[in-house]
């Protein structure tokens, strides 16, 4: 049995969910192992079960662990996506003010980028570059906003995980679904596209020759010119 330590009475949903998300991330509950059940830890924590049951929700909307009606909690067995459904519901007071949104991808984006560039093996470069050959090819052949964002979507989940934080993956998960509709809008402006590749494309050659001055260089680029294109949107 995992230690649990007495709540105090205040902001009491979310000290439980930190504990219980400490036992999950420090490995003390395995993937695929059933947590106490709600009772248990109701009276453990010393609050009632309706608190525990609103942590075991939240907890299972970020997909830390998954709940099956009338068997209990279970640690997650793999790294859940973050349902957009979620994010959209968290943030749908600031989805549209795209002056946050963009400030928010400065913060998180670079950070997760930077901390990437550390670890990229040759075989996620590799990914990376037939990502970015994709995205050339689909700028070729047909205008498709949405397979776009798509492709840009995958390459930039890709370099969240390989940031080997999972709390950076999931905050790049976060940025994705919450800059959705800006960024549609934005592949419209006249040269988003060649930006899309271009700030991308001399990312992954700074990586291949671990120069991090060019890293940094490269992410600077993509947010000055993704400040431009914001401010020709609609």
């Amino acid at each position: 049995m995992v230690k649990i330590n007495p709540i105090k009475k205040t902001t009491v949903t979310e000290q439980v969910m930190e504990q219980i998300a400490s036992w999950i991330t420090s490995n003390e509950l395995k993937p695929g192992e059933k947590l106490p059940n709600e009772r248990l830890l109701a009276e453990e924590f010393g609050v009632n079960r309706g608190r525990v049951r609103e942590s075991l929700r939240a907890l299972a909307l970020i997909g830390l662990i998954t709940i099956k009606p009338g068997e209990g909690s279970y640690v997650s067995e793999h790294e859940s996506p973050i349902p957009a459904e979620t994010i959209v519901w968290m943030y749908y007071k600031e989805i549209d003010n795209f002056e946050d949104i963009f400030a928010a991808r400065k913060l998180i984006e670079s950070e997760v980028l930077l901390e990437a560039s550390q670890h990229l093996t040759d075989n996620d470069i590799d990914n990376l570059e037939e990502i970015l050959q994709n995205l050339y090819n689909l700028s070729v052949i047909e205008k498709n906003n949405y397979a776009f964002q798509e492709l840009i979507d995958k390459f930039d989940l890709h370099i969240g995980l390989c940031s080997n934080n999972k709390i950076y993956s999931k905050l790049m998960q976060t940025i994705i679904h919450l800059r959705h509709d800006s960024m549609l809008k934005i592949l419209n402006v006249p040269g988003a596209w060649e930006n899309s590749i271009e700030w991308r494309t001399r990312f992954v050659h700074a990586i291949k020759d671990r120069n991090m001055e060019m890293v940094k260089k490269a992410i600077d680029f993509n947010f000055m010119r993704a400040k431009l294109f914001y401010g020709k949107v609609d």
